[in-house]
Formats: C-alpha cells, sequence, structure tokens
C-alpha cells in the first residue's frame, strides 16, 4: 500500500488488497475480498464489497456500488462464488451500479479496459462488457448482456437481459432495446429499431469513406426486401468476403442467441 491515502472515516477491510498510490476519500466503505489496483482514487461515500476486483488507474465517484449481490429473487451463493471484474482505467461516475455475477452466468460480471459510465447507470449480473464503452446517465442494463468494444449507450436507455450489442454500435437516448444489435449499427427509439451504421462513429474511429460505404451497402443488402434473412446474409458473405467489419457483422447474426435480431422498422438506411 505504498503512498496510499485513506480517509480515517473510511471503514476499509485490514484483508482487503490495496495497490500503490490509492487514495481513498471519506466514508468509503471496502469489504474483505476487494481487491484495488494501482492508481485507483476513491472520491466518498463509495461501497466495494464481495468478490470485487477493481484494476489499475480507475476513478470512482461519490455514491457508487459495486459488487453488491445480484437482484435476483432468492439469490443465494454459498460458496461466494459471486464475483465482479472491473478493468484498468475506467471512470464511474455517482450513484453508478454494478452486481456480481450468478451461478447461470459463470458467477461473474465483466466489465472491460477505458469506459467511461455516467452518473446512475447500472449494469446488472452476469453481463459481459468490451473496452472503450461509454454509458451515458442512468443507462440501464438487465441480466446476461454482452457490449462489445466502443459500443456507446444514450442516457436512459433500457437494454432487455440477453441482449447483445456489437462492436461500435450507437443506442440513441431513452431507448428501450429488445432485441440484438449488429456490430457498427445504430438503434433508437421507445422499442428501438436499427437506424442504419453508426456512420459519426466509425468516421471518429478512423474508418475510410470507402469502407463506410461498403459497409453500408452490405447492410442494405442484409436488410432488404427479398428472399430470407438468412439467404440474404450468406450472400454478403461471399460478396464481402474479404472486408473483416462486414464479416464481423454476419458472425454475430449467425451466432446463437436467446434474442431476435434488431431490424429496420423500414427496409432503408436512415444513416
Amino acid at each position: 500500500m505504498s503512498n496510499t491515502q485513506i480517509h480515517s472515516s473510511s471503514d476499509i477491510s485490514s484483508e482487503a488488497k490495496i495497490g500503490s498510490n490509492v487514495e481513498i476519500g471519506p466514508f468509503c466503505q471496502v469489504g474483505p475480498d476487494v481487491e484495488i489496483g494501482n492508481n485507483v482514487k476513491l472520491h466518498s461515500h463509495i461501497v466495494l464489497c464481495g468478490q470485487t476486483k477493481i484494476g489499475n488507474d480507475c476513478e470512482i465517484y461519490p455514491f457508487a456500488s459495486l459488487g453488491k449481490i445480484p437482484q435476483v429473487a432468492n439469490f443465494t451463493d454459498p460458496d461466494k462464488k459471486s464475483r465482479l471484474i472491473v478493468g484498468n482505467n475506467n471512470r464511474i461516475r455517482e450513484h453508478v451500479t454494478m452486481h456480481s455475477g450468478t451461478e447461470h452466468g459463470g458467477w461473474v460480471t465483466s466489465v472491460g479496459d477505458n469506459g467511461l459510465y455516467m452518473a446512475g447507470s447500472h449494469i446488472a449480473h452476469d453481463c459481459i462488457l468490451g473496452d472503450d464503452i461509454i454509458f451515458a446517465n442512468n443507462a440501464t442494463l438487465g441480466g446476461h448482456c454482452t457490449i462489445g468494444d466502443g459500443a456507446i449507450l444514450g442516457g436512459l436507455t433500457a437494454v432487455h437481459q440477453f441482449v447483445r450489442i456489437g462492436r461500435k454500435a450507437f443506442i440513441g437516448g431513452m431507448s428501450g432495446v429488445e432485441h440484438d444489435v449488429i456490430p457498427f449499427g445504430m438503434a433508437i427509439g421507445h422499442r428501438a429499431g436499427l437506424g442504419g451504421l453508426n456512420i459519426v462513429g466509425l468516421k471518429r474511429s478512423g474508418f475510410t469513406r470507402e469502407q463506410i460505404h461498403e459497409m453500408r451497402n452490405a447492410y442494405m443488402q442484409i436488410f432488404a426486401d427479398d428472399g430470407t434473412l438468412k439467404e440474404r446474409v450468406a450472400k454478403v458473405q461471399e460478396q464481402f468476403k474479404d472486408n473483416d467489419c462486414v464479416q464481423e457483422m454476419v458472425e454475430f447474426i449467425d451466432n446463437e442467441s436467446s434474442r431476435a435480431l434488431c431490424v429496420p422498422r423500414e427496409q432503408k438506411d436512415h444513416s
């Protein structure tokens, strides 16, 4: 615990593992099975409990609660297997909640690196999140969701349990997401429909005009009116076999899922 500063009002278990250069502000609570990496800052009034691991260089703001048991009726964990793993360099803002996993999800909830989780956002049990993710205020995940690298969820977005959201997808604010959203897709609405590709996100990520044009061409073929989805996906898979991003969309659609696929409300590209 070299160079670590702990405010006298905080309740820190002597069994907790705390790295170097950690700053723990007033009225924080850290349980005995918590592990905190190096260069972490806890502002104040923060609860870290259960089998929770916080990576290096994270900053956690007041009233966040990480590692509490899942909001599952009659949840039991006699062997203390339920875990929450948070990666490196995450900014976790006020009133964020992240819950540990259940038996049906391998006992783990996992959050990647370099995320920004704005005030009031919630990550439920057994969710698996990638890197570079942004949740705006009060974005909420049901249990067992999977969120790909670079995805952005707008404010007050609610995602149904077991939904998959692909890499660099964008979910507009106040959307209710019941179905899987393809990588690079954009979805919005009270019951969200696919609204094209996340063109702004693709440009910001350095995709060229030609790459975006080819991806949009594949998208429009996948969600055209003719034939079945399976037939259209197979055609696109062959036509764009040298395009890794298109193949990523195809693989996402082909993968087994308990949720239906989020599709356009109208069969045209709105982006």
